[in-house]
């Protein structure tokens, strides 16, 4: 499953994952040790003091952990976040917003990753972690 799922999100028009299609996010890398989102502006995500909300990059954070989580795991298994962490280091009001989720550790149960966001002129915005679950599906 997170093998074909992995596949058919980098397809042109990919219908596996409605996040991205909802927030334009697009994908530079897929691998075991890195997974490399993007998040194109958009004005809606402006918050009330004129940066973009942190949530914002909290969840495509997320999105690029849970993807390095994804090309990890084997045929039957998935995962789940049991925690995430994130640190804001500066804001940006405008700009591509960009995610580079990287494995730390995979256990039998628990892997570990983090992922730094950045702006388009490759500017530190934040540093998140975070530990999935490894669920075995029961046939």
């Amino acid at each position: 499953m997170p093998q074909s799922y992995l596949k058919n999100l980098q397809m042109q028009q990919q219908t596996v994952n409605p996040l991205f299609n909802f927030l334009g996010v697009t994908i530079d890398i897929i691998s075991r040790e890195k997974v490399v989102l993007r998040l194109p502006f958009q004005n809606n995500f402006i918050q009330g003091a004129g940066v973009i909300a942190g949530g914002m990059m909290a969840t495509l954070a997320d999105e690029a952990m849970a993807h390095v989580v994804l090309a990890n795991l084997n045929a039957g298994e998935s995962t789940a976040t049991i925690e995430m962490n994130i640190r804001y280091l500066k804001a940006t009001a405008r700009g591509e917003i960009i995610a580079e989720g990287v494995l730390i550790k995979k256990g039998k149960r628990v892997v570990t990753v983090k992922a730094d966001i950045l702006d388009d002129k490759r500017q530190l915005l934040a540093q998140a972690g975070a530990s999935f679950m490894v669920i075995e599906k029961k046939i």
